[in-house]
């Protein structure tokens, strides 16, 4: 569970560097440096949301198949508890 959250993340994190490094277009004459610090922290915000809404996916997936794992396991016992339970009476 660990490597998959591991992995999610680092996925998370080579998005958002691949979105920072995106092709940008030539900058106009008129653009001001407050301008590009208003777009540079709006790109930032929406490729944080991205990569948060990635890793949440990604934990739903693994606690439902965590979950799935933990109900087979416990039928299993159950089954094996029924087998023992007959052999002994």
């Amino acid at each position: 569970m660990k490597r998959l959250s591991l992995i999610v993340t680092l996925a998370g994190l080579f998005g958002l560097g691949a979105y920072q490094v995106r092709a940008t277009t030539p900058q106009d004459a008129g653009t001001t440096a407050k301008q590009d610090v208003k777009e540079a922290g709006h790109d930032t915000k929406t490729a944080a949301k991205k990569t948060g809404s990635a890793v949440k996916k990604g934990s739903k997936k693994v606690a439902n198949v965590g979950a799935k794992g933990v109900k087979k396991g416990a039928q299993k016992t159950e089954q094996g508890a029924g087998k023992i339970e007959g052999k002994t009476q």
